[in-house]
């Protein structure tokens, strides 16, 4: 696989489709999980938020796997944390990248973290003075969360997205990325936002995060795509939502989006048939948990050659 793919998967299975089951998977099986998602080619994982364990058990052994993550060559370990004491335990377990939720909805943030949105921004400023003192060389993003709607507020607007992926550069993130959080985004609406975000914030606009809720999610992908996105989340067997969104389902199937890349001639560095084999330590942990994905259900084309692609 090439090293250098023209488009990045995230996989964030680990810790946006693990939080929002209700199972807990044991620590031995996230680690073969994470083991199988390295060995498919993925070299950005997600693995864990650092959470109170009262709020999220899911992730009570958050510092175990980012220890074992850092392990794995050539692998960037993401954590994400909502406040400062969760920057301090994520740093001092050696991850590589932090991603901040940021929400454009103020009725969001107030749910998901506790804090204004202002109040938010502040957090982010002390996280990257403490990143800066201690850490130099962990990046931090700042996931713009509820960036195309939310079931609390309803419709948010696209000036405040804009104003909050300004405002996380800003207070010092190195990029601002967009999530559909509550899977409410379209096409047209993606590439307009994006646009609008890049033109505020430039090559520092981050990531696109989208949900599978009502369809769209590889749809609003490939819409990123065309306006200059080139970092996509995804989780292995659609596994996500957020707890803090009433209603919202799962993130966009890791295998599914590869396969789609891949078919354009887009190299995602993933090798599509070890990825498919990762859902069994996924199954195998989470017992009786769905899973989803159109290409693991009807298999790959016959005379499926994974090509090399086209790099970046």
């Amino acid at each position: 696989m090439q090293d250098n793919p023209a488009v990045l998967i995230s996989e964030v299975g680990p810790r946006d489709g693990l939080q929002s089951v209700d199972s807990v998977m044991p620590t031995e099986h996230k680690l073969r999980w994470i083991d199988a998602l390295h060995a498919a080619g993925l070299r950005e994982i997600e693995v864990a938020s650092f959470v109170p364990a009262k709020l999220l058990p899911q992730m009570a052994d958050a510092a175990a796997v980012v220890r074992h993550a850092i392990t794995l060559p050539g692998l960037t370990v993401m954590a994400l944390v909502p406040n400062l004491r969760g920057a301090q335990a994520a740093l001092a377990a050696g991850v590589h990248k932090l991603t901040i939720p940021c929400s454009a909805s103020a009725a969001h943030s107030l749910a998901n973290v506790r804090m204004t949105r202002k109040q938010m921004i502040a957090t982010v400023r002390e996280i990257v003075a403490l990143r800066n003192d201690i850490a130099p060389r962990v990046r931090i993003e700042a996931g713009i969360s509820t960036a195309f709607g939310c079931t609390i507020q309803g419709e948010v607007p696209e000036d405040d997205v804009v104003w909050m992926a300004a405002q996380a550069i800003a207070a010092g993130a190195e990029e601002a990325g967009l999530s559909d959080t509550t899977g409410m985004a379209n096409p047209a609406q993606v590439r307009r936002l994006f646009n609008r975000v890049r033109a505020e914030i430039g090559e520092r606009t981050g990531a696109a995060h989208m949900h599978n809720t009502r369809g769209l999610g590889l749809a609003n992908c490939l819409a990123a795509y065309d306006v200059g996105v080139r970092t996509f989340d995804a989780s292995l067997g659609g596994l996500g939502g957020c707890p803090y969104a009433p209603g919202a389902s799962g993130n966009v199937v890791t295998e599914d989006l590869v396969f789609m890349f891949e078919a354009m001639g887009l190299s995602t560095g993933v090798d599509l048939e070890k990825l498919i084999a990762a859902r069994a330590p996924l199954q195998a942990g989470l017992p009786g948990e769905p899973v989803y994905g159109m290409v693991p259900q009807a298999g790959l084309p016959p005379g499926w050659k994974q090509s090399a692609g086209v790099a970046a």
